[in-house]
């Protein structure tokens, strides 16, 4: 138990030691865009993009990523991302702006420019020269058409660009190699190693990405008792890690005879009891539920959360019981 409490301590204490904020908003609203967008997660990328809108983010800069990324996650995302954008727009507000004009990049129609720009921008992303000999199709498509066409479009900065791809390979399983490549890559084109740390800690603290050095476990035996998808992991000394997909919340229910502790390690949810208002759960929060108190917990709409749970002054005969499901219309009324 002692361990458990230690790891805790420093993994809170490692959060606390990220310097203060240098991500825009209008970074935050690239990045969050493109992440869910690599997921496929459409539901969540609408008003991901409205948000994004708001903060400065202009039409034409989200197709230009919405475009580029369809070389890291093929096009039926892109499309479906740009078809999402289309939507959002046909109730386009004043503050949206346009952004600057597009216009066709003279490297379109000259594939030896293009290909010279793309030695060019791999070469300083790499921080050397890359020949990707062990595949000379996948080379030339990386230099010519990726580094080349892509990157030869003006509405994003290189360093922007390596802000949407690492956000998008972020929210990807089983591309370790990639994100560490385009995270050195994001500094090389011009972002800080600090700028670049903090957007993979903002991507997990927000929830867009499930980072987290606790590990997910297995569907929840107690799904049952779930409303959405939950996952279940004994991390020893009688210490349980609950996984909520977003929008995932357990029934109302009453710890007879023990409290129940929880402590939020990653993304963002809710805690209610009966009767009063929610509790905002982000990393490092710790909540103490008092025996024979009926509550709930869970994740917000649009994050993951993942929080350790266990019970102390466990008396004899204690249980648990599982109440009402909590409703739509209770969880929707949570800000």
């Amino acid at each position: 138990m002692r361990r458990i409490f230690f790891a805790v301590l420093i993994m809170m204490m490692s959060m606390a030691t990220i310097n203060g904020q240098t991500l825009t908003e209008r970074q935050k609203g690239l990045a969050a865009c493109a992440c869910l967008m690599a997921q496929g997660d459409l539901e969540r990328l609408e008003p991901a993009v409205r948000t994004a809108l708001d903060n400065g983010v202009t039409v034409n800069e989200l197709k230009e990523a919405f475009s580029q990324l369809y070389a890291y996650t093929g096009f039926p995302r892109s499309l479906n991302a740009l078809g999402v954008l289309s939507r959002v727009l046909e109730n386009k507000q004043p503050g949206w702006q346009e952004g600057k004009p597009w216009t066709r990049p003279a490297e379109w129609d000259d594939a030896r420019k293009a290909y010279e720009l793309g030695v060019k921008n791999q070469t300083q992303l790499s921080g050397r020269p890359f020949d990707y000999t062990f595949c000379p199709q996948d080379d030339y498509y990386l230099k010519s058409h990726l580094f080349g066409d892509i990157f030869a479009g003006d509405q994003l900065s290189a360093a922007d660009r390596e802000i949407v791809t690492v956000a998008a390979l972020s929210g990807l399983e089983g591309v370790a190699p990639q994100l560490a490549a385009h995270k050195q890559g994001a500094v090389n084109m011009g972002n800080s190693q600090q700028l670049v740390d903090e957007l993979s800690a903002w991507l997990s603290q927000q929830g867009y990405t499930l980072q987290s050095r606790w590990p997910k476990g297995e569907p929840n035996p107690y799904g049952k008792y779930f409303i959405g998808q939950s996952y279940l992991a004994d991390v020893g000394g009688g210490v349980m890690n609950v996984t909520f997909e977003p929008g995932c919340r357990n029934n109302w229910h009453v710890h007879h005879g023990a409290v129940q502790v929880l402590i939020c390690v990653a993304g963002r949810g809710w805690y209610q009891e009966w009767g009063k208002e929610a509790v905002a759960m982000t990393p490092g929060t710790v909540i103490a539920v008092p025996a024979e108190v009926k509550h709930w917990h869970g994740a917000a709409k649009d994050s993951w959360l993942q929080h350790l749970t266990y019970h102390k002054d466990v008396q004899e005969g204690a249980s648990n019981e599982w109440l009402e499901a909590v409703t739509d219309e209770c969880y929707n009324k949570i800000k």
